[in-house]
């Protein structure tokens, strides 16, 4: 048989170097161990987070652990992360509507009920629980893109005429943000009492804020009587 003959051993098969095994292996590595961290973060809480648990929970040394991330800051970013990616998800799933003013709503409400429902990733991303990590702008990009579909609204909004565009769209953004933030804080610091309480005063804070945003400028009746 000829060598045109003869069927190629390669063919179907997608070839790798050395070196990029080695890389693929090293990734899946550190995605292993993120979602080990991960597992831990939400069944124990942000505190119980170390790389001494995270080697447990993987069965290795912490040798590994720190030769993957550095440090458990780098650890708590690769969290930041994936969190950025869960509030993204989130915030996708909440139908477009028309209504800008019930869409704002439904964003918050989706903004809530992730709080509630990724509470160890809220504190982790919003609530300082690692001190020693701060975003830095990999993961501040990180959480624009989860609150893209906000952005995205209050600049149609502003556009259409619906919202003033004498701000900013990313101070109109950051005030709903800070605001959203703040009734959740003060629900996890037992201000606000229990769950259904708290989710009352964020709605109405809500309301609030949409009634601001969108409401309607009148005509100066006095100057038409002029």
């Amino acid at each position: 048989m000829s060598n045109v003959d003869k069927p190629s051993l390669s063919k179907g098969r997608a070839l790798k170097t050395y070196q990029q095994a080695r890389l693929q292996n090293t990734e899946n590595l550190r995605k292993l161990v993120v979602d080990a961290a991960a597992t831990i973060l939400q069944d124990e809480g942000p505190e119980a987070v170390t790389v001494r648990r995270v080697s447990q929970k993987m069965g290795c040394s912490t040798k590994i652990i720190y030769s993957l991330f550095v440090n458990k800051e780098g650890l708590a970013q690769q969290l930041y992360l994936e969190g950025c990616k869960l509030l993204a998800t989130r915030m996708e799933e909440v139908p477009p509507s028309s209504d800008f003013s019930q869409h704002l709503l439904d964003l918050g409400e989706a903004f809530w009920q992730f709080a509630q429902d990724y509470i160890s990733y809220y504190k982790l991303m919003f609530g300082g629980a690692f001190a020693e990590f701060k975003p830095d702008a990999e993961s501040m990009q990180g959480t624009m893109t989860a609150i893209h579909r906000l952005l995205i609204l209050i600049s149609t909004a502003q556009k259409q005429g619906q919202i003033s565009d004498q701000q900013e769209t990313e101070t109109l953004v950051s005030t709903i943000w800070a605001s959203l933030h703040g009734v959740i804080h003060l629900h996890m610091s037992g201000f606000l009492g229990d769950v259904k309480a708290a989710h009352s005063v964020y709605k109405q804070t809500m309301n609030l804020m949409s009634q601001s945003l969108f409401a309607v400028s009148k005509p100066d009746r006095g100057a038409d009587r002029g």
